[in-house]
């Protein structure tokens, strides 16, 4: 994979079945230094290859002693590169240099008090004396290898911490990059910055920079044709590529007729008037709703919408003359969640793209060696409004996923302006941004009300609001009852067909966040 590590100092995070791998990877970003994930299986002439400035040994759910546990090549301690060790990957580089780790029924899980027991430690540089930090194991060093002092403890781990300072090997049992260790954030940069020597020199601006030179070097000359969906991964592409090379980059928006209210508008306005991209803007909401008619299964729906999107879109793309590359925008997380070797292959989603007979183009993908909340920083160092950078995750198919039933232009039409008001009001509520996603949805069903004197047999709004750090899991967001009050007010009293609202309580698991 080739990308912004090239012009950077690189650190691994060397990955043993972690679910904080990706975490490590980021909290390394944070630092502005540039990591990549890889395996443990990885060669040691492959790390020669990459020339890494360090490594990070993240933590695993396996006991060393397990078998079939993750292992690394022990000759990778011995090339002079500096190693930090997690959790398991403490424990590992503790056994693989001769160290003992004795078996025990004693774990430690959640909050423990660190105690530094060698202040002059580097790593420990800035950190108190005693603070709190986050276990998560039951195999623990119980002595450390010849040549490693044991730097912190805790009540329940007498090896919570070690280093070879000579070598510029240092572990720790507890999880510096989870935010319940208070002072974690600042370990890894003492690691970065003053242990390894790695200059902070990983930010937007460089970024952009980089990638920028990049792009040209691989275009060339050439055209280049990009799906704008008025998403953040793919307006952070339209904008990237724009600035790279220009009038040579043809943007397609298909509207599917499926967008929020005003969204195609914001799309059109950003675009060719703040940017004057060359935008291809189609009107595709007729044809969409012909082929939706009677369509309930929600599989189906999302069927045709994403073969409707292909079939127009390259319609477009073959009317252009002299294009060769097409833009994804394919992020870090998908290429490492592809499970590739060294996390070299992509999702397999990101390669059927149904080229129609006759017809190719070679894949640009901007993105693929960042997290996205680094695509958000680059598109507001872009220029992007905020509407659009901050855009709240939006399902390809839209609304058509949240309309529970058919699909019809007067359900699209209710749900959009109750899901405008929903949106509004959340917005306007939660100054902090501390909720995840809210949106409105509207159910196959209708029940009896009454307005005025009269009864009325309407449609419900279903409105969900989630907090969540990763959408993985999720929980619902405990709106405040005057919030809720008022989305429900506006929602009937704005909304034709509207006279029910309900509140969605439902977590995830066991519910998904979107309701098809």
């Amino acid at each position: 994979m080739t990308g912004y590590h090239e012009e950077q100092p690189t650190v691994l995070v060397v990955d043993f079945g972690a679910q904080y791998a990706q975490l490590i990877a980021r909290r390394v970003r944070e630092a502005k230094v540039f990591s990549e994930i890889v395996g443990h299986d990885i060669s040691v002439e492959e790390i020669e290859r990459r020339n890494p400035a360090a490594l990070i040994l993240s933590g695993g759910p396996a006991s060393v002693y397990a078998d079939g546990a993750p292992k690394m090549d022990p000759a990778i301690f011995d090339m002079g590169i500096p190693i930090l060790g997690f959790c398991y990957g403490m424990q590992l580089m503790a056994l693989e240099l001769g160290g003992a780790i004795p078996k025990t029924d004693i774990g430690e899980y959640g909050f423990a008090e660190l105690t530094i027991i060698e202040p002059e430690s580097a790593l420990f540089e800035g950190v108190p004396e005693a603070s709190q930090c986050w276990m998560s194991h039951r195999d623990s060093v119980g002595t450390a290898p010849d040549g490693f002092t044991v730097t912190a403890r805790t009540e329940i781990t007498g090896v919570a911490a070690m280093e070879d300072a000579g070598r510029k090997l240092y572990a720790t049992q507890f999880h510096p990059e989870v935010a319940h260790t208070e002072h974690g954030q600042r370990m890894i940069r003492a690691f970065l910055h003053n242990i390894v020597g790695i200059p902070p020199l990983w930010t937007m601006v460089n970024i952009i920079d980089s990638t920028v030179d990049r792009i040209r070097e691989q275009v060339g000359d050439d055209h280049v044709i990009c799906g704008l969906s008025g998403g953040v991964d793919s307006s952070v592409v339209a904008a990237l590529l724009h600035r790279a090379i220009g009038d040579q980059l043809t943007c397609v928006y298909v509207d599917h007729g499926m967008m929020r209210l005003n969204e195609t508008e914001e799309v059109l306005r950003v675009f060719r008037d703040q940017f004057n991209i060359d935008l291809i803007h189609v009107d595709a909401e007729d044809r969409y709703l012909d082929l939706l008619a009677g369509v309930t299964d929600p599989e189906r729906k999302r069927t045709i919408i994403g073969e409707e999107f292909w079939k127009v879109f390259f319609d477009e793309a073959t009317k252009l003359k002299g294009v060769k590359w097409l833009a994804q925008g394919t992020l870090y997380p998908d290429v490492v969640e592809s499970g590739g070797k060294n996390n070299a292959k992509i999702k397999s989603h990101h390669n059927l793209i149904p080229f129609p007979p006759g017809v190719h183009f070679d894949l640009i993908e901007p993105l693929r060696t960042l997290f996205k909340d680094e695509v958000r920083a680059v598109g507001a160092e872009l220029g992007l409004p905020d509407e659009i950078v901050h855009r709240q995750p939006f399902p390809g198919p839209g609304l058509a996923v949240r309309i529970i039933g058919d699909i019809t232009r007067e359900k699209l039409d209710m749900l959009r302006e109750a899901d405008a008001i929903v949106r509004e009001e959340i917005f306007n509520w939660d100054t902090d941004r501390e909720v995840w996603q809210y949106f409105a949805v509207l159910p196959d069903i209708r029940s009896v009300g009454v307005m005025g004197d009269e009864r009325t047999y309407a449609h419900p709004i279903i409105v969900r609001a989630v907090a969540s750090a990763d959408a993985m899991t999720a929980d619902w967001a405990r709106l405040p009852h005057e919030l809720l009050a008022k989305m429900s007010n506006r929602i009937i009293n704005e909304v034709d067909g509207i006279n029910r609202v309900a509140y969605d309580i439902t977590s995830k698991p066991p519910g998904t966040i979107e309701w098809e």
